[in-house]
This record gives C-alpha cells, sequence and structure tokens, in this order.
C-alpha cells in the first residue's frame, strides 16, 4: 500500500506572536525539520501544506501544496483536500498527515495508523489527535462534499474512522505557546544527556 505524507503548516501562530511555526526553531533545527526527520522514512512521497509564498521552504525540496483560492484561510481540512489531490496524482492510497507543531512523532506511525482498513487517527493516553490521521486516497469525494456543507472540524471528517491508541504521550506534544516551546526544548535535552 503506497501512502504518501503532508505536513499541515498553514496555522496563523497567533499563541507564539504570529510567528511561522514550521520555521521556529527548537534545539537548533525549525519545527518543520523535526517533522520532517520523523515522517520521511514513513512515506513514499512528502509535501507540505501551506499558504503564501512557498520560498520560504525552498531549503527543504518538498512540494508546497497551497488551499485552493476559495478556500485558503478555511483551516486544516481545506489543506487536506489538497494533499489528497496531490497524492492521487502520485497514485498513493492513503494520505498520512501531521501537524507541523508536533515534533516527536513515533517511528512506526504508518505502520500503525496504516493498519486500520480506513481512515484512522492517533489517540493517547485518553487524548484524540485529530490532526495526525491517515486518510483513504477514495475517500476524497466524501470529504470534499462534507466541507461543501460548511464543516471544518477534523473530527467530523473523520466520524467513522479508527482511533489507534499509542503509548508516549511526547510523542504527541504540540507546540502552541512560549511555555510548550520552552518545555520541548528541555524535553529534548533532557533526551540528550
Amino acid at each position: 500500500m503506497r501512502i504518501a505524507g503532508m505536513i499541515l503548516a498553514g496555522g496563523a501562530g497567533r499563541r507564539l506572536g504570529g510567528t511561522d511555526k514550521a520555521l521556529l526553531p527548537l534545539a537548533g533545527r525549525p519545527l518543520l525539520a523535526h517533522v520532517v526527520a520523523c515522517l520521511a522514512p514513513q512515506v513514499a512521497a512528502l509535501a507540505l501544506s501551506a499558504n503564501g509564498d512557498a520560498a520560504r521552504f525552498a531549503e527543504y525540496g518538498l512540494p508546497v501544496l497551497a488551499d485552493a483560492s476559495d478556500r485558503v484561510g478555511e483551516g486544516p481540512l481545506a489543506g487536506i483536500l489538497a494533499g489528497l489531490d496531490w497524492a492521487a496524482g502520485l497514485g498513493a492510497e492513503r494520505l498520512l498527515v501531521s501537524a507541523v507543531d508536533t515534533p516527536f512523532l513515533p517511528a512506526d506511525l504508518a505502520a500503525r495508523l496504516g493498519a486500520a482498513p480506513g481512515a484512522a487517527y492517533a489517540a493517547c493516553a485518553g487524548r484524540d489527535h485529530p490532526s495526525i490521521a491517515l486518510w483513504p486516497v477514495a475517500g476524497r469525494a466524501r470529504l470534499a462534499a462534507l466541507f461543501a456543507t460548511g464543516e471544518r472540524r477534523l473530527r467530523a471528517a473523520l466520524a467513522g474512522a479508527e482511533r489507534v491508541e499509542f503509548d508516549g504521550p511526547e510523542h504527541f506534544f504540540n507546540i502552541n505557546t512560549p511555555d510548550d516551546l520552552a518545555a520541548a526544548e528541555a524535553f529534548l535535552a533532557g533526551r540528550a544527556s
């Protein structure tokens, strides 16, 4: 089964002062570099979902997928729709998606989510992580129809998807605030010592 991957990097980063989260430094490297290192070995091809000037990501050599012009600013589902179209063009059967602010993803994410027969999303320690999910490319028409109704919630789009429980809550730690960034730095420093 061919799995493509996509990193969602379209958020405004308001709680971090409006910074581009993808380029936010963590342990001397941008968050995007951490997520690429986690996901690239797990997928056949990797892209980035982001609007604005794609040149800011040129050093990564990834396709940068912008939302369709009528979907810009409509949230992560707009990016997932663009990703499903891209994955279909590659002949991929599924699209593994993660937010750019989750730098510690597990090395077996694609394999564990891929064991589900259809859509699947990560969960850990009783908490769901719908922004970390595996989407069947064949389901893109259903998702587009849902989006057309005005639905923008990932949880609603994942209705009926398999919930896959993981150990290690650090894998799904996400960085939304300066305190989160400091905690992530401390976690990496502790792991290195």
